[in-house]
């Protein structure tokens, strides 16, 4: 059956599309629309978390932020993420798929140019990196639009496969830009591209780096899929209003789900925002009982003990996350999401448990903070694991309870709230210990395990998914 009789269209939009309806569903379309976008989705995390590369090193290249600050710089793209989100979430039905993948992409090259710019010499205001900070959170808000978006291509039956494999892979663009940076600044490209800087680091010889090129890759790319997106891509007649929009929140299973996904991709962006600083703030350079001084001037105070270089490190835990999310999608599938949201939350709890007597690093010795660090980096990988079980089993959840528009909404809408975690990850260990911040997350999973159970998981739930 061809792409005319299945899934004719005017233009842009498609007309009388039913993914329920194995007759006239055009599986083609669906899968190369769910390719291209995550494609875009994955440029979009990795502007969204470039800011998390960059800012661990801000100083050592030159600046001279307090802690403080930069915690703030790490925060401000979930802070816009989770405001944005809230636009993005409205745009499917009024903009369609097309429109909104290829503008996406190319307002994605404005903070990446910035920081590109900014990284070559420590002479920008902090008001700026803010702003650049800020609107890096576009990245993050896109999320909002393209899964909702991709949910109508597909039946209920895949949503679980499809959605975990979009917001699965395009988690991998935070592992990207945190992996693939230590390696893109080791060398010149370019010249037009700009000179070096020097990278100072305790206890090691400065070394020469380019640091442009962790932003300046990604603009080819975005151009690329901008051009596809607008080519290929086609748009789902799910027509609603703003106003048509908001019914949701007259659903009480749209609050209970809102928690529920501030447990699981909250604490996965949280923590992918946040975990290089709080390394280098436990066990780096930014602890004052291992460090004293800064840039050229750092001294370690306890000898045989080698600080972890952050950008080695920071990548594992989004990896982590974002492969439990593609693995498991299918599973969600095959199972029903309520039962590994169940895990997640189990699983969360015990690996908060396991981490917390490492996030009050005993700097006695070389060899108990090396036993800390271990333990904090064990930790800190399994809630990522189990965040990203529960980052599939949600959106399995969703397209289960609401009816295809008011899901794509509710998949909005949660999105929108839980992009705040970096915010509220970076805010919460600037005014408190990082020991009180994870407590707090014990109480917040333990809450999810209660509502998954009475409301979704157990025999006689009333909502069963």
């Amino acid at each position: 059956m061809t792409t005319s009789t299945v899934a004719r269209s005017k233009g842009e939009w498609l007309e009388a599309w039913d993914p329920e309806n194995e007759q006239t569903w055009d599986k083609g379309l669906a899968w190369r629309t769910l390719w291209i976008t995550t494609f875009s989705l994955t440029m979009c995390f990795v502007a969204w978390f470039l800011p998390s590369a960059i800012v661990p090193k801000l100083n050592p290249i030159g600046y001279s932020f307090t802690q403080s600050q930069l915690y703030w710089l790490a925060s401000i793209p979930g802070l816009a993420a989770g405001l944005l989100r809230i636009v993005w979430m409205v745009l499917p039905p009024i903009m369609g798929t097309r429109k909104m993948v290829t503008l996406t992409s190319l307002l994605l090259i404005a903070p990446i140019l910035g920081w590109g710019v900014r990284v070559q010499s420590p002479t920008a205001p902090y008001w700026e990196l803010l702003t650049l900070a800020f609107l890096s959170g576009i990245g993050g808000g896109a999320f909002s639009g393209f899964m909702p978006s991709t949910s109508y291509f597909f039946p209920k039956r895949l949503q679980g496969t499809a959605l975990g494999l979009q917001a699965g892979i395009g988690n991998f663009g935070v592992s990207l830009v945190q992996l693939l940076t230590p390696w893109l600044i080791g060398f010149g490209m370019v010249g037009f591209l700009g000179g070096s800087q020097l990278l100072t680091f305790p206890g090691k010889p400065a070394q020469e780096v380019w640091y442009q090129n962790a932003a300046f890759v990604w603009i080819p790319l975005l151009v690329i899929v901008a051009a596809v997106a607008w080519m290929f891509l086609k748009s789902v007649p799910v027509k609603a209003n703003i106003k048509q929009q908001f019914d949701i929140f007259r659903n009480q299973d749209t609050w209970w789900m809102t928690v529920l996904y501030i447990m699981t991709f909250g604490t996965f962006s949280g923590l992918s925002a946040q975990f290089g600083l709080l390394m280098a703030n436990l066990y780096g350079i930014g602890n004052k009982e291992i460090v004293s001084g800064s840039g050229a001037t750092a001294k370690l105070l306890i000898e045989g003990y080698a600080p972890p270089d952050v950008v080695k490190y920071v990548f594992l835990g989004p990896l982590v996350g974002a492969g439990a999310r593609v693995v498991f999608s299918p599973l969600t599938d095959r199972m029903g999401g309520a039962k590994w949201s169940l895990v997640s939350g189990v699983g969360v709890v015990a690996s908060i448990i396991y981490t917390i007597p490492a996030l009050s690093p005993d700097t006695s010795s070389a060899a108990t903070l090396h036993s800390g660090f271990n333990q904090f980096l064990w930790g800190m990988l399994a809630i990522f694991f189990f965040s990203g079980i529960g980052n599939a089993s949600t959106f399995k959840q969703m397209p289960m309870i609401f009816e295809r528009r008011q899901a794509g909404g509710v998949i909005g809408w949660t999105a929108a709230i839980a992009a705040f975690g970096p915010f509220l990850f970076g805010v919460g260990l600037t005014i408190m210990s990082p020991t009180l911040f994870y407590i707090i997350g014990i109480v917040w999973a333990v809450m999810c395990i209660v509502i998954t159970w009475v409301r979704y998981a157990r025999p006689s739930a009333p909502k069963p998914s």
